[in-house]
């Protein structure tokens, strides 16, 4: 299976949800997903290996460079 190259992704603490969210941008378009199993504290690597996996998950071929970090 052929997987669809993301343009960028951002991870972010919501602090409603108490959660990190993935933002991944694919074109003009975007998803969300939340990640409840990383702690408010994860370091920065983590949650960039994180997004890279989620966007895996999701079919999408993420680089770890193309992904910032929003604290």
């Amino acid at each position: 299976m052929d997987m669809v190259r993301a343009n960028a992704a951002e991870v972010f603490w919501e602090e409603s949800k108490k959660a990190w969210i993935v933002r991944i941008q694919v074109g003009e378009e975007a998803v969300r997903r939340t990640c409840k199993k990383a702690g408010r504290e994860t370091g920065d690597d983590a949650l960039r290996s994180l997004a890279v996996q989620t966007a895996h998950d999701e079919g999408y071929d993420l680089a770890v460079t193309d992904v910032s970090v929003r604290r």
